[in-house]
């Protein structure tokens, strides 16, 4: 009661009703009156003690004011007091308007909670809520505008639990968005602080918004405004639109399908005259380049940041961006953002990252942007900031980046060093060696971003070679660095060298053996981590302890004095691997390397907290547990690490080697799908003409047919006049070709004719002689094998031989009578074509009649090409008959000579059996046995067998005689 007395001024002196009883008798007329304009005064009243007795009001009043709202909707009115009171109620803008620098901060913490309380109250019943939004889509500007500042504040107050409440309202979040198209600004612009407070850190609410079209129309209203020239709105607009990208995934990828990211190139278009920029368009234009780094931002996933950037790429949104970057008058802050945001448009992306290496600087003569900016990054005089923005720059163009890390590298080379332009890395050489430690650590990093995942070029840099003073011989870049790291400079300076040579020994052998082969660093190293040093040198002492186990793990044995074995017995007994491990472990238990992993992006408040690189943090991760295993293990497990080593190389050679074949194959792959996407195209094109041509050519058929039925009318009217034929020129170069394609017919018909008769000559001569042979062999046959069957089937194939020769006899006469009727209608065109050509002057009806003459031998020879057609045919079938008898005969002939066979053996045998026989009697007559009259009956049986014999030789030696000739 306190806090009320306060509010309310202290005791007041006189009978006067307080504030809290002028309240309660208001609270009682809205809840009894019947009236209407008793209610809306109550209301009217209450609104107006709103201000100055907010807690009372708060307390007394709110459950009846929620309930005029549901009850009282159709007086706006009443509705917009009510609105306008729980407004104040629930608002703590209006309590921080009125404070006064004077008040305790416990009064702005009083009242910042009793908003909390107030809200938590009226969401309470999530009916309040849902009613609210029912208000809101009210078009009447004393509810809706009202509404929606009650809306937000509720947000304001206790935004989770009223977005949640949103969320499940059917059509919730789809009602508010009606607001942007509200005509009236102030309802409009209110409208996009209520989305701000809507879209925090809720994804769901997110998407709605986001699909229903909020992106169009924020676009339009920052069109509307004027772009980064515009007001406020601008601004609110730009917010909202961080809401909507930041951290999802979801809505960046509709930005960019929607091709939204086109529609931002017009916010970067800044005139030539860059000076007294106001601190509205500052602001806007700082809000622009977050939203551009909030697509391509690399926390991202990779390939939306990739798509993205091709799109601002392609849209001119990057050269729009580096104008910026080379413009003069541009504010620092703004210069600033600009060179972040150019850097993260180019990181990982090759096309981009090569647009910017060409860019060049409006200076004379032209020097390109990167020397430019290098030159900002390693002088002391431009502000930290910007210094820091410079180097990120760098990282990001070197980032996955090996022909710009080639190029940067180059520049340092003897070969390529350019004595009349300042090159980058003369630059890097520069701030690496001067008195400035910021210089120092920024050069260092941003060399060791050029060696980064890059042996080639670790190799490459081993060359380098600097003159350190007059008369001196020059020394390289790697003994240099080792020299300034030993001549204890700043601690920011060193732990820049430091990084450096790890970055360039690690996964490089031939730089560890030269940094090896000077004595005096060894030993240096084992001094630095030995000591004991304060918080300071701990860092130092850290990196010291890597480089060295850098060199023992990536040592290839090569220095007989340096071998891993030695250098490990060495740190034994100079440090203590317990102790090494220890002094390895301050890198990663540092505050500063925690941040540093954090993000890409170099941020520091101060130049003394700049130490580490992130993408060092990246090596030493990677690195600290392999060097801690590496320092105990035997010399028999380094063998078989190295064994493994090799193996894994070998394989590695041989991904690679499979890699660059795909790659070349998928080239091809390209290459012929283009072939066959042009040879497709052409296709089509001839198609296309094909089906025209085809199309033509129909009408063409139509048309002939057309006139072919009229001529044939005009034929029969010729033949019942018999008039004189007259034509012109044309049609008698027509009848002559006619002519001759009458003599080409006849031509083919006389060698058809005389094809024909070889054929039947042929056809003639092997019916002859199938028909003498079938005679013969079946007569041998019969008497020797009894071969009846084959006999007949010989018969019945030369039965139906001699059909076909008959029916192609008829066919041949059938020609012949063609022909003849040719050479008549021939006969009769000769005469037509004599008088036409002595009646040249007749009237044009004739003419008409002469080209029906013409369409009749049009169609005798088409006629006649059927006819020949069929005559090919004809003389297919009796070439296949004679290839079929020819068969026959082969087949006959092999048989012969088989029964030819069996018979002259059958007289051998007998032959053998008479010489047998006769032997015996020989025998039998010299034993004295009589045989005589057995043999003159077997001499009178053998003569007549001899006679058969003999009958049967003579029939043999005839067949085969035929069978030979």
């Amino acid at each position: 009661m306190n806090f009320l007395r306060g509010v309310m001024g202290g005791p007041s002196a006189g009978p006067q009703p307080s504030g809290a009883d002028t309240i309660q008798k208001l609270c009682d007329r809205v809840a009894s009156s019947t009236l209407l304009d008793d209610r809306r005064d109550a209301v009217r009243a209450l609104k107006s003690l709103s201000k100055k007795y907010r807690l009372e009001v708060g307390i007394q009043a709110m459950e009846h004011l929620i309930h005029v709202l549901q009850t009282d909707r159709s007086d706006s009115e009443i509705i917009g007091y009510a609105l306008d009171t729980l407004y104040n109620v629930i608002s703590n803008d209006l309590e921080e308007e009125e404070q006064d620098d004077s008040e305790e901060e416990n009064s702005a913490k009083q009242v910042d909670d009793l908003g909390s309380q107030f809200t938590e109250i009226f969401i309470k019943q999530q009916e309040n809520v849902t009613l609210l939004l029912t208000l809101v889509e009210e078009f009447d500007f004393h509810v809706r505008w009202p509404g929606v500042k009650l809306l937000t504040s509720l947000l304001k107050q206790q935004g989770p639990q009223v977005q949640q409440i949103i969320l499940v309202s059917p059509m919730g979040v789809s009602r508010l968005m009606d607001l942007l198209a509200d005509s009236r600004e102030v309802i409009r612009n209110d409208g996009v602080l209520l989305l701000q407070q809507l879209t925090k850190s809720n994804a769901a609410i997110q998407k709605i918004v986001a699909f229903e079209n909020a992106f169009e129309r924020l676009l339009d209203i920052i069109t509307e405004e004027g772009n980064s020239d515009g007001g406020i709105v601008v601004e609110d607009c730009l917010l909202l639109l961080q809401n909507l990208l930041k951290n999802n995934n979801s809505n960046q990828n509709f930005f960019k399908e929607g091709s939204y990211i086109q529609r931002m190139k017009p916010w970067f278009e800044v005139g030539d005259d860059n000076c007294g920029w106001s601190a509205q368009k500052v602001t806007n234009l700082h809000l622009m380049l977050q939203l551009v780094r909030v697509l391509v931002s690399p926390t991202n996933p990779p390939g939306a940041t990739s798509s993205c950037q091709k799109a601002m790429f392609h849209c001119g949104l990057l050269q729009q961006l580096c104008t910026i970057l080379m413009a003069t008058g541009v504010p620092a802050d703004i210069l600033t953002e600009t060179i972040n945001t150019v850097s993260e448009v180019i990181r990982g992306c090759q096309t981009n990252q090569d647009y910017f290496a060409s860019v060049n600087a409006p200076s004379n003569p032209p020097r390109p942007a990167i020397v430019v900016l290098l030159m900002s990054m390693v002088n002391e005089r431009q502000p930290f900031v910007l210094r820091c923005a410079v180097l990120y720059c760098f990282q990001c163009f070197l980032y996955k980046n090996q022909k710009g890390q080639g190029e940067i590298v180059s520049t340092l080379l003897p070969s390529t060093i350019d004595g009349n332009s300042v090159s980058a890395g003369q630059l890097l050489c520069g701030g690496l060696f001067s008195t400035d430690s910021l210089s120092n650590w920024c050069a260092a990093v941003a060399l060791a971003h050029a060696l980064q995942e890059n042996a080639t070029l670790k190799e490459q840099l081993l060359r380098v070679q600097l003159a350190t003073s007059i008369g001196n011989p020059p020394v390289s870049l790697l003994q240099q660095c080792t020299n300034i790291l030993s001549q204890g400079s700043k601690v920011q300076t060193r732990v820049g060298l430091l990084m450096l040579l790890c970055t360039w020994l690690s996964n490089c052998s031939i730089a560890v053996t030269h940094f090896l082969h000077n004595p005096a660093n060894v030993p240096f190293l084992t001094g630095q981590i030995a000591e004991n040093l304060g918080e300071e040198e701990q860092l130092v002492q850290g990196l010291c302890a890597l480089l060295l186990g850098i060199s023992i793990y990536y040592n290839d044995n090569s220095l007989e004095n340096y071998r891993k074995e030695k250098l490990k017995q060495l740190i034994e007994k100079r440090i203590g691997r317990e102790n090494f491990i220890e002094k390895l472990g301050f890198i990663s238990k540092h505050e500063l390397y925690s941040r540093a992993a954090q993000k890409p992006q170099p941020s520091f408040s101060s130049p003394d907290h700049m130490m580490f690189d992130h993408e060092f943090t990246k090596l030493v991760k990677e690195l600290e547990g392999v060097i801690s295993k590496a320092i105990y293990k035997s010399s028999e497990e380094d063998k078989k690490e190295e064994e493994v080593k090799k193996t894994l190389e070998q394989h590695d050679n041989i991904v690679t080697h499979y890699k660059k074949v795909i790659r070349e194959q998928d080239q091809e792959l390209e290459e012929l799908k283009q072939r066959i996407n042009t040879l497709t195209s052409q296709n089509e094109q001839l198609q296309a003409t094909v089906t025209q041509q085809v199309s033509q050519i129909q009408q063409h058929k139509d048309q002939y047919n057309l006139l072919k039925v009229q001529l044939g009318k005009d034929n029969q009217h010729h033949n019942s006049h018999g008039d004189t034929l007259q034509m012109n020129g044309i049609q008698t170069e027509e009848v002559s070709k006619l002519k001759e394609e009458l003599e080409e017919w006849k031509n083919k018909h006389e060698l058809l004719q005389g094809q024909l008769r070889e054929k039947d000559s042929v056809i003639e001569k092997l019916s002859s002689s199938q028909l003498e042979m079938g005679a013969t062999e079946q007569a041998s046959q019969i008497s020797k094998f009894g071969g009846l069957e084959h006999s007949n089937e010989l018969q019945k194939e030369l039965e139906m031989l001699r059909s076909q020769i008959q029916l192609q006899s008829a066919e041949i006469s059938k020609l012949q009578m063609e022909n003849q009727k040719l050479q008549v209608m021939n006969a009769t065109a000769d005469p037509v074509l004599r008088d036409s050509g002595a009646a040249a002057a007749t009237s044009s009806e004739l003419e008409g009649r002469l080209e029906q003459e013409i369409k009749e031998l049009k169609s005798e020879v088409k006629a006649l090409s059927e006819e020949k057609e069929s005559l090919k045919q004809q003389l297919d079938s009796s070439s296949s008959t004679v290839a079929i008898l020819q068969d026959e005969k082969s087949k006959l002939q092999r048989e012969v000579a088989e029964s030819k066979k069996e018979q002259d053996d059958l007289l051998v045998l007998l032959a053998d059996q008479d010489q047998k026989i006769s032997a015996l009697k020989i025998k039998l007559k010299d034993l004295g046995v009589p045989v005589e009259d057995e043999d003159d009956t077997e001499s009178g049986d053998q003569g007549d067998e001899d006679e058969d014999g003999d009958e049967e030789e003579q029939d043999e030696n005839a067949a085969v005689c035929y069978h030979e000739n």
